[in-house]
């Protein structure tokens, strides 16, 4: 099933199969130091899950059927011995507030259309400790993006208040097979906590609406204005102060003004 990835691969699940040996092995030298087991999303053909199974217990989440299959048959004696878990269906349905029931690293090449949604649901999972995750290079940026940098955005301060991100490695479209039309990144994110405040979120999103414009102006749309005034006053913030020139902390002492 190996020989041609190009003819395996279904573009409705997103899979680009990572085939580079050397960028497997980063990957595993990138693990956080923990305990903890491991939860893989679309292992794929298990080029990264044989790494895996070799240091730690995982878990995996594979959507496609027929790679499924594939996988029970490669990785029959790491299933026989419980070092690997292989959960065949859509991560989605299995995930309720917890995708395990312990602790546990989310390690696993990400199919790209749903990576954003997927990190959102592990920095909310209280079971869930570290991410090592092969995203979308743009994706990974915004994530990881300091205040004052072009990418900084309403997901880079979610991360922020839970945790620190960094992008440990940058992936070639060479390095898979087929090979994606964008490059990659590998990102760590160390959580110290859980997002769980669905009022601050919405009031990033709106923060962030229209990035080009000033923070004023887009928050006017959801707060009232006077009440903005005087935040913005007692902040010693500039009406002109454009949503990627304040810092993480300065979003959660202004919705706190103003919420």
């Amino acid at each position: 099933m190996q020989k041609d990835r190009a003819a395996i691969a279904k573009k409705k699940f997103g899979q680009n199969f990572l085939k580079d040996e050397v960028v497997l092995t980063q990957i595993i030298q990138s693990m956080p130091d923990t305990p903890h087991r491991i939860a893989e999303i679309g292992p794929g053909l298990g080029d990264l899950t044989k790494y895996l199974v070799d240091v730690k217990s995982v878990t995996a989440f594979e959507v496609d059927t027929d790679l499924c299959k594939h996988l029970k048959h490669q990785f029959a004696d790491a299933i026989s011995t419980n070092t690997l878990e292989l959960r065949c269906g859509d991560v989605l349905e299995h995930w309720k507030s917890e995708l395990l029931d312990e602790p546990y690293d989310l390690v696993a090449n990400l199919p790209y259309y749903i990576a954003t949604n997927i990190i959102l649901k592990a920095l909310a999972d209280p079971a869930c400790r570290n991410l090592l995750v092969m995203i979308q290079r743009e994706v990974a940026e915004k994530f990881s993006a300091a205040p004052g940098e072009r990418a900084f955005g309403a997901l880079s301060v979610i991360t922020q208040s839970v945790g620190e991100a960094e992008v440990v490695l940058h992936v070639p479209p060479t390095a898979f097979e087929p090979a994606p039309k964008v490059d990659s990144c590998v990102l760590l994110i160390s959580k110290r906590t859980n997002r769980n405040d669905e009022g601050f979120e919405e009031f990033l999103r709106t923060a962030f609406t229209q990035p080009r414009k000033t923070l004023h102006k887009n928050l006017t749309a959801r707060y009232d204005g006077d009440l903005l005034v005087r935040a913005f006053q007692e902040l010693d913030l500039e009406r002109s102060i454009r949503p990627h020139q304040l810092d993480t902390s300065d979003f959660h002492r202004l919705y706190a003004l103003i919420k």
